[in-house]
């Protein structure tokens, strides 16, 4: 006869094989958009020269698209904590099959622009939908569940850099907008039926935050209260500094390479030999992806504060490293790596740090909230561009690591105290106010 501490550790066993399921279902589902964004730069300079657009014009589609996968998360999150993932994700896929599509078919920039937008849409509601629910089955180890389903989206396109080199290079770049964009949709679609969130049972079964991460799990009683506080804006800041750096080099890194002088000088590191920017784009993927869930685990160990500001630090230095260094080849590969490496982990540490101050019930949704500071971010790019233009990608780099040091101060100096701040007001309330019937008191002990 089963024994009731055996019952418990059966009953355990099979919460912790669903969780880490619905975490690498999402994580599937990031790894099939992460071409939309990181993939872009193979397509940049094929389409400018098809159709003699300048470069800023097509990295004008680049801005449209973040813009476009981030505004919208905070409306797409609101539905998935109401609604559930599945039937957002299932619009999703089909929406990023669509815009890829309409990339292949583009004559004109708007149309380009149209597609960009569409795909976007599609993008974040998978993005959105995907982190929003490892930060619900992890309320214990969210930045690291954070980091390892960011890490799909960063290092999701590490695999298919030299496929989609070489089928730009045999068939086009229209084809294969048209066959990837596809592929990757119908994958989305199909995963999208085995995704849900934790029920209510699961939910209060769930381990509790972890103190010394900073995570008090103090709820809400409605979607997007934090916009009244000041702890999210000053995370919204950062990560508005942040992100435009990372964004800059992502949207730009072959014709940085290109104007260094690099791009198709072969490179040899560790019994491996590409040219310089082919090596460069999968090496960042893989550190982009690494970083994600290496930083979450470090700081759900140190804090998020501490880990963000070793990382953005490490950020400001590295595009110093990378504008003075950067027209050797080996450096260039190098440099441009640790750049990505310092910058990717800012997609689980703020998920992860606006999970721990406001709860799990509207997790998609603030989270998708935050997320729109990458948005704010992108509409720097082509301003970026344009910079580098008139002047040089010196002076853009220089820019760009005065904005990652600012960063790092203001985690220590100005989030930390805050934050600390607001938690301890934000639990003291909580006991003293009863919680809904429907909210499981599990969720918000301490």
């Amino acid at each position: 006869m089963e024994t009731h501490a055996e019952s418990l550790g059966r009953v355990g066993n099979g919460l912790s094989f669903k969780r880490w399921t619905q975490l690498i279902l999402g994580v599937i589902c990031m790894v099939m958009i992460a071409n939309l964004q990181y993939g872009w730069t193979l397509f940049v300079t094929p389409m400018a020269n098809a159709h003699h657009w300048s470069l800023a014009a097509v990295q004008g589609a680049f801005a449209v698209f973040v813009f476009a996968e981030t505004w919208p998360v905070p409306i797409e999150g609101y539905l998935v904590d109401r609604f559930g993932p599945r039937s957002i994700l299932l619009i999703g896929g089909v929406l990023v099959a669509v815009g890829w599509s309409m990339n292949s078919m583009a004559e004109s920039l708007p149309f380009l622009y149209v597609g960009q937008a569409i795909g976007g849409i599609g993008a974040g509601a998978v993005y959105g939908t995907c982190v929003g629910n490892a930060l619900k089955w992890f309320p214990d180890k969210r930045g690291l569940a954070a980091g390892i389903t960011a890490a799909g989206f960063g290092a999701g396109s590490a695999a298919t850099v030299i496929p989609i080199s070489m089928m730009i290079e045999s068939s086009g770049y229209a084809s294969t907008f048209l066959a990837f964009g596809i592929g990757q949709g119908i994958v989305v679609i199909i995963l999208g039926w085995f995704i849900m969130h934790p029920d209510p049972k699961s939910l209060a079964a769930l381990p509790k935050p972890i103190k010394k991460a900073g995570a008090a799990d103090v709820p809400q009683r409605h979607p997007f209260q934090m916009l009244g506080t000041p702890v999210f804006w000053v995370m919204y800041l950062m990560f508005v500094l942040m992100a435009a750096g990372g964004l800059f080099v992502t949207a730009n890194l072959k014709p940085i390479a290109l104007d260094f002088k690099v791009s198709n000088v072969p490179v040899s590191i560790i019994g491996l030999t590409m040219p310089a920017v082919t090596f460069a784009l999968t090496l960042d993927r893989i550190l982009n992806g690494i970083t994600r869930p290496f930083f979450g685990w470090v700081s759900d160990r140190i804090g998020r504060e501490n880990t963000m500001f070793i990382a953005f630090f490490a950020e400001a230095v590295g595009i110093l490293l990378l504008s003075q260094f950067g027209g050797s080849p080996v450096a260039f590969v190098i440099l441009s790596g640790m750049v990505f490496f310092a910058w990717g982990e800012i997609y689980s540490l703020f998920p992860s740090t606006c999970g721990d101050t406001y709860g799990s019930k509207y997790a998609s949704a603030n989270a998708g909230l935050l997320y729109t500071a990458k948005g704010t971010a992108a509409l720097l790019v082509p301003f970026a561009t344009a910079l580098a233009a008139t002047a040089s990608w010196h002076t853009v780099f220089l820019v760009g690591s005065a904005m990652n040091f600012a960063a790092a101060v203001l985690a220590l100096a100005v989030l930390k105290p805050m934050r600390k701040r607001f938690l301890e007001r934000g639990l003291k309330k909580a006991r003293e106010v009863p919680m809904p019937a429907e909210l499981p008191k599990a969720i918000v002990q301490s």
